[in-house]
């Protein structure tokens, strides 16, 4: 996968009939490019390569909202995954550039929090997958789950479109 500048929400945001391609407005979106290696025997992308996707779009949001891997240890509190679900919608294959999408969508901001991820091929602007994970918030030095820091509160949940426009 190799990576491409960066890809504004607002520059991808509708599609040319002018309707809106991702499930909310303006999420944190970055590009990729599927390399062959990136594909299975059956010459599309492997569905592991997916799950690295969305790993590397979630830490570039969190990264972008001042949580690093340095900042969760200075907390000594950073959050692993606790469940997958991922719907894949069509295939992509080696070329593709693919347009990662991510938001937080539910944070009862104790334990745990939703991220959803939308992943669109940008030739045909289709989604391609749909998919979210449960993050756990645990003390860095245990493993144990603990309650999130205050500074945690920048995992805002991201209002929905059809929310954001009422």
């Amino acid at each position: 996968m190799s990576d491409l500048p960066g890809v504004s929400a607002g520059d991808v945001s509708i599609d040319p009939a002018g309707e809106p391609i991702w499930d909310v407005q303006r999420p944190f979106v970055e590009a990729a490019t599927i390399r062959d290696e990136d594909t299975d025997r059956f010459k599309h992308t492997n569905n592991v390569v997916y799950l690295s996707l969305l790993e590397r779009v979630a830490w570039s949001h969190s990264v972008h909202l001042g949580m690093d891997f340095e900042a969760y240890e200075r907390l000594g509190a950073g959050c692993v995954a606790r469940r997958h679900e991922l719907d894949y919608l069509a295939p992509t294959f080696a070329g593709d550039t693919l347009w990662l999408a991510t938001w937080i969508h539910e944070n009862d901001f104790r334990l745990t929090m939703w991220r959803h991820y939308q992943i669109i091929r940008a030739s045909d602007r289709k989604t391609v997958l749909r998919g979210r994970t449960q993050w756990v918030c645990v003390d860095m030095a245990s493993g144990r789950p603990r309650r999130m820091p205050p500074e945690f509160k920048v995992y805002q949940p991201w209002p929905r479109a059809a929310e954001a426009a009422s």
